[in-house]
């Protein structure tokens, strides 16, 4: 696919994120007509030779409705009630919009383990991959109902990013009640300039970025760090006001709305997009400065010789994050020893790896081929 506008308007493959505020219509129960509309735009757009998967937010602030429940809880336990609740009345909103245009849906429940853990990953990308080829729309979401704290996406714009690689989208829709990414707070800075185009990697971004509203987890931040993951399998991502009148179909025609973030590097191999999104880690090693450069300017794997010292509970083939002695991340990879071999072995060249531990797995504790710098 063509990177900017004018690739928008060619057939492809889109993941479409909306929000929560504007599912509910800011908190006051689902937006039945709203979703009609979007739906309707979806239909046409398959009817274009775009394909769609959709990453709805809503379950939780459409049970708070049903509920009477003002105020976002805070409990996990009550967030899954809420959810439970809400979801019903979100697919049933969806399956019946859809069906208007005889287009079939299915509802489709991830959670962080899901995508993390390598063989659910990718058979949760062969279903998804089906469903497209089938026809049918997946709605997605996440699984709130049995989510914790420790293994939640933490917001629906990762989750979209994350489809968007696994099913090698060609673009990601973040659709919002904002117009698009400025400069700084507009809300604060009425003259904030609008940034209608950037590269989705520029490090700028995250400081124009602001905070989230009261219905969801994600903020104006959370999409541009989305929209940097997208860009790794190649994607490019649109912020954009879902309040806009046909926004998917004048953005499927090039019209220049919201904040366009293209990637500026080739896309990263499947295996690598899927460490870059593995975003919970079971420890970290901290490399010496020779280490962090056969990483960052080498291109090498990481050997037991160039780390200092590890940390967390991790077993082999498990996601570790590399840190400099500052401890800012370089990298994150696969580790080829748990922590108990590996703290017998850092600092040690891999000729004496046998000596240590009576066998050798690997020569490197981490290879090149299982990490992906930061």
């Amino acid at each position: 696919m063509v990177a900017g506008r004018e690739g928008l308007a060619q057939p492809g493959r889109w993941v479409v994120k909306i929000g929560s505020a504007l599912l509910t219509n800011d908190g006051q129960g689902l937006d039945l007509t709203a979703i009609g509309h979007w739906v309707d735009q979806v239909a046409q757009l398959r009817k274009q030779g775009v394909e769609v998967v959709l990453v709805s937010s809503g379950s939780i602030a459409a049970g708070m409705q049903r509920l009477g429940w003002s105020d976002r809880p805070t409990e996990v336990h009550r967030q899954q009630a809420a959810a439970a609740v809400g979801q019903m009345g979100l697919v049933q909103a969806y399956e019946s919009s859809f069906a208007r245009h005889g287009l079939h849906t299915a509802q489709v429940l991830l959670t962080h383990d899901d995508l993390s853990n390598r063989k659910r990953y990718l058979n949760a990308r062969s279903a998804l991959s089906t469903l497209i080829e089938l026809g049918v729309i997946a709605v997605v979401n996440e699984n709130d109902t049995v989510v914790t704290s420790e293994i939640r996406f933490g917001d629906n714009d990762t989750l979209g990013a994350l489809v968007a690689n696994a099913i090698e989208a060609d673009a990601l829709i973040l659709l919002t009640d904002q117009s698009g990414l400025y400069e700084s707070d507009p809300r604060n800075n009425p003259g904030a300039p609008f940034v209608h185009e950037a590269r989705a990697e520029d490090d700028r971004l995250i400081s124009m970025a602001g905070g989230g509203g009261k219905l969801g987890r994600g903020g104006m931040a959370t999409k541009v760090r989305a929209a940097r993951l997208a860009a790794r399998s190649g994607a490019q991502t649109v912020i954009a006001s879902g309040r806009e009148q046909n926004v998917l179909l004048r953005l499927a025609a090039g019209e220049q709305l919201g904040t366009l973030l293209v990637p500026e590097k080739e896309p990263v191999a499947a295996r690598k997009q899927w460490i870059a999104g593995h975003l919970q880690a079971r420890g970290s090693l901290v490399l010496d400065a020779g280490a962090v450069r056969a990483l960052v300017s080498g291109g090498k794997s990481l050997l037991p010789a160039g780390v200092v010292s590890v940390s967390g509970e991790f077993s082999r083939g498990e996601m570790v994050l590399m840190l400099d002695e500052a401890g800012a991340i370089v990298a994150r990879g696969l580790v080829n020893y748990g922590i108990e071999d590996a703290r017998r072995i850092i600092g040690f060249p891999s000729a004496e790896i046998v000596g240590r531990l009576g066998f050798m797995g690997e020569p490197e504790l981490v290879h090149r081929d299982n990490l992906v710098l930061a």
